[in-house]
């Protein structure tokens, strides 16, 4: 039996992390602020309170080795500096990055997408190979872009494996973007407005995707950055269409060509003039890959969970991080302004 350290272990994607690797025969300690426990663990998983930037705490659960430290809340560069210094300590590493650390050959990126033709157009499938932005302290994207490189360049001295997740989704994540179709339900809203022509695709990574990725590289180390995503990425529309189906709601569906004609509508979490689809390959020949679970197959337990989790609370208190990511201006659910624009669009 060989030990695993998952840090942030109760995170959404750690959860599925320390219970796939702990299904798989390593003995998890599972690190996390509160020393939390998932009631799906098995007994076996031992908890341990860490703050991530606590390098005492951290050595000590280290001890004298540790087979594989799983990172999934590295953000900044000294949290990638910090797991360099216990290389010694360390068998291998299994590093959560991000699909935001890819940029177009224009330059753009996802923090360019409120600049005048900031949006940008990506190759698809999008590989590992394609250019990523300059590591810098400025923005998440330029963050973990700085950890990647980091990391990578250890080379043998620490092999880590660097997984590029993209839309993640499934229960416990604090940024759900299905909540955008799953409370309309609730609300009763039998209308929306998709712009782009409902044709968006921003690929899905489901934690349970992410956490065979986990399990695969933890037992074949080596020193890459990989894509995380799932077998298939649906478009905007269709994951409207999937949720109306589990929770019952017959909703009619007014696309838009182009950007949201105004505040308020149009807009979603998945909204993309251009798609993000990330190319699977990679893993699939380097780790024997295959997707545990679809986005169709792995969004009933979502759509569960986020129902269960708002349960008539205000969703900005249920979800502060979504309200803060995804709505700073209060028009990811103004009906008003939606049902204003549709009445202007088709008088009576």
């Amino acid at each position: 039996m060989t030990h695993a350290l998952v840090i942030g272990a109760t995170g959404q994607i750690g959860r599925a992390a320390v219970r796939a690797l702990a299904h798989d025969g390593w003995e998890v300690t599972a690190a996390s602020r509160g020393a939390g426990r998932d009631e799906s663990w098995p007994d076996t998983v031992r908890t341990a309170a860490l703050d991530r930037d606590d390098d005492t705490t951290l050595a000590r659960l280290l001890g004298d080795g540790c087979d594989v430290v799983v990172d999934v809340v590295a953000f900044e560069l000294r949290h990638a500096r910090q797991l360099t210094s216990f290389a010694d300590r360390i068998g291998s590493a299994v590093v959560i990055s991000s699909a935001a650390v890819y940029e177009d050959t224009q330059g753009r990126s996802f923090d360019t997408q409120g600049e005048p033709d900031g949006y940008p157009h990506y190759p698809v499938p999008l590989p590992e190979s394609y250019r990523t932005l300059a590591p810098a302290d400025t923005t998440y994207g330029t963050r973990k872009a700085a950890i990647e490189a980091e990391l990578l360049g250890t080379g043998d001295k620490l092999p880590v494996t660097v997984l590029r997740a993209s839309a993640v989704h499934g229960p416990h994540c604090r940024t759900p973007r299905e909540l955008y179709f799953v409370k309309r339900a609730l609300d009763g809203r039998r209308r929306r407005v998709l712009a782009y022509g409902g044709a968006s695709r921003f690929h899905p990574a489901s934690v349970h995707n992410i956490a065979e990725l986990v399990r695969l590289s933890a037992a074949t180390p080596g020193s890459r950055a990989l894509n995380a995503a799932d077998p298939e990425a649906p478009t905007v529309a269709e994951i409207g269409a999937a949720i109306d189906t589990l929770t019952g709601v017959e909703a009619e569906t007014v696309l838009v060509s182009g950007e949201p004609p105004e505040p308020g509508v149009g807009s979603t979490p998945w909204s993309l003039p251009h798609p993000m689809v990330l190319d699977m390959t990679a893993a699939e020949r380097e780790l024997g890959y295959r997707p545990v679970t679809t986005y169709a197959e792995s969004l009933p337990e979502t759509v569960e969970w986020l129902s269960r989790h708002l349960n008539g609370r205000d969703w900005r208190e249920a979800f502060p991080k979504m309200a803060a990511a995804y709505d700073p201006s209060g028009d990811l659910f103004d009906y008003a302004a939606e049902d204003a624009w549709l009445a202007r669009r088709r008088p009576a």
